[in-house]
């Protein structure tokens, strides 16, 4: 297992990893029209992929200001510490503290987080819906 900057090479294989964790656990709760694009939200300032025989099995990006966002990890490689393994490059590369926001229906990211001591500073509602349709409550975290 690898983890290593994404490439634009590396688009169309983590929008496949994407799209098998949308089925698995709806996210994002929506489909985006362009998932290559919604990887990429504005202002990047990087993302890392986790790779085994050149499977994208997990996907970490970063904005410029420090918030760690389209985080996500693969059915076929859940259980192995990918996401934390991601949490720690993005952690490195910014050389920082570091924010993110997820919903309360994430309860398995939610628990990894605070595992990883990660520590919850609010909550708010966002202007998108989560699975029931209502407006998704966010929780908002901070790295240790």
């Amino acid at each position: 297992m690898m983890i290593r900057p994404r490439s634009a090479a590396d688009l169309d294989g983590c929008v496949e990893a994407l799209r098998l964790v949308h089925a698995a656990d709806r996210y994002p709760v929506d489909w985006p029209q362009d998932p290559a694009h919604w990887l990429t939200p504005a202002g990047p300032a990087g993302a890392w992929i986790a790779v085994e025989e050149e499977a994208v099995l997990g996907h970490a990006g970063l904005t410029a200001d420090g918030e760690v966002t389209r985080l996500f990890v693969a059915p076929a490689g859940r259980g192995r510490g990918l996401a934390g393994r991601l949490l720690a490059a993005v952690r490195t590369a910014a050389g920082g503290p570091l924010r993110l926001e997820v919903s309360s229906e994430g309860v398995a990211a939610i628990a990894l987080y605070e595992r990883m001591g990660w520590r919850r500073i609010g909550s708010s509602r966002a202007d998108w819906r989560d699975s029931s349709g209502e407006p998704a409550l966010l929780h908002h975290y901070v790295s240790p």
